[in-house]
């Protein structure tokens, strides 16, 4: 019999005011990373820097993350906390700030290392010889929070690369539902749908066990209950509060289960377009369901466990009252042109199936599977 291995985060606040955990912290100097102006214009990024004052430490703010974050920004980032020397590194906003503020971490304490280094999963060198680290997210979808998961993008090649190293998980999260209830319907639509597909392929990963699933199935049931109140309703808190921790619980099975073909080709579809990553995966999710279907029977216990018919249709369902569009041609988000879309297929395809995220999916997929899936997603073709 093989021998699994389960872990869980280091420490989480959840619930109103779990930001003011922050004024607790012991140490000196705190980076802030942040993203473009969110949490500075709620008020969110002022009062995180106040209660790290409060806390007895001096602060610096690195903003500017962009969604789909590069190695060139989490360079600069670095750099700017090799000439403070935090001791704390605090990542508040969406996703992409928290996943560029890990790899700003490991090239803080590693200045030598080169990105090509850290590609591999399992290769980052050991962290906290110079700071911790605390994610504070303002979405309800990554749950970059409390997994051991990157997503970095190489804008020379158009690859967005998933980074995984253990001793990325930070050592707080702190799930605040204030933060999100700033965000605008259609982020808390996509981030939401992100969550929905962290659950149903964790749950559907060829790596699940009887530790995995009850947390999967468990956000499974809070996205179907509450995503679509917090979409309709962003001041909902009890819809807020459930959905931040249906992220949460989704990341704690993934970063132990992985996941499968969706995040692989939503990494290549993302790099290639820059369509964001939660939209990415609620167009493919249902697609791949129905393509694994014939290679696991999870999909089958999953709709037993919730008491739904077929997951895929009720995903559909779900992303319609959300205004996601079924296909990629239909995405307005960025400008998805058949002639570049059919140019870029063959690569896209060779390099989504290379995913790491790959390698958990059901069944054997291939190139050529790969590229159907992609072509039934952008025309909105049936993969059953």
């Amino acid at each position: 019999m093989a021998v699994f291995s389960f872990s869980i985060p280091r420490d989480i606040a959840y619930g109103e005011g779990a930001l003011e955990r922050l004024a607790t912290l012991k140490g000196g100097k705190a980076a802030l990373v942040t993203g473009g102006s969110s949490m500075r214009k709620s008020g969110f990024l002022d009062k995180a820097a106040a209660l790290l004052k409060k806390a007895g430490m001096q602060t610096i703010v690195i903003d500017g993350v962009e969604p789909n974050p590069s190695v060139e920004t989490v360079r600069r980032g670095a750099k700017e906390m090799e000439a403070f020397g935090p001791d704390w590194i605090v990542a508040i906003g969406g996703g992409s700030a928290i996943d560029a503020a890990k790899v700003m971490w490991c090239f803080y304490e590693h200045p030598g290392l080169a990105f090509e280094d850290i590609i591999a999963p399992g290769s980052m060198p050991a962290l906290r010889a110079k700071a911790r680290f605390v994610a504070v997210p303002s979405t309800s979808g990554t749950a970059s929070e409390i997994t051991a998961f990157s997503v970095i993008t190489d804008t020379a090649k158009h690859i967005k690369y998933p980074i995984v190293a253990a001793d990325m998980v930070p050592d707080l999260a702190i799930l605040d539902p204030e933060l999100p209830a700033t965000m605008p319907p259609a982020v808390t639509a996509n981030t939401g749908m992100d969550v929905m597909a962290h659950a149903v392929e964790a749950a559907a990963s060829t790596a699940a066990t009887s530790f995995t699933d009850p947390y999967a199935l468990e956000a499974i049931a809070l996205v179907l209950a509450n995503l679509e109140k917090a979409y309709k309703n962003p001041k909902d808190m009890d819809a807020r509060f459930a959905m931040h921790n249906a992220s949460a619980l989704a990341g704690m099975a993934f970063t132990n289960a992985s996941l499968g073909l969706v995040h692989s080709l939503a990494h290549k579809i993302g790099g290639e377009f820059g369509v964001t990553h939660g939209l990415a995966n609620a167009i493919l999710l249902p697609y791949i369901v129905d393509f694994n279907r014939r290679y696991s029977p999870k999909y089958a216990a999953i709709e037993k466990a919730l008491g739904v018919a077929d997951i895929a249709e009720e995903i559909r369902k779900l992303n319609r009252k959300l205004g996601i569009p079924a296909a990629f041609k239909d995405c307005g988000e960025v400008d998805f042109v058949e002639k570049r879309f059919l140019e870029v297929l063959d690569r896209m395809s060779a390099n989504a199936l290379a995913d790491p995220c790959s390698l958990t999916n059901p069944g054997k997929p291939t190139v050529a599977d790969v590229k159907a899936i992609y072509a039934a997603a952008y025309y909105g073709r049936s993969m059953k």
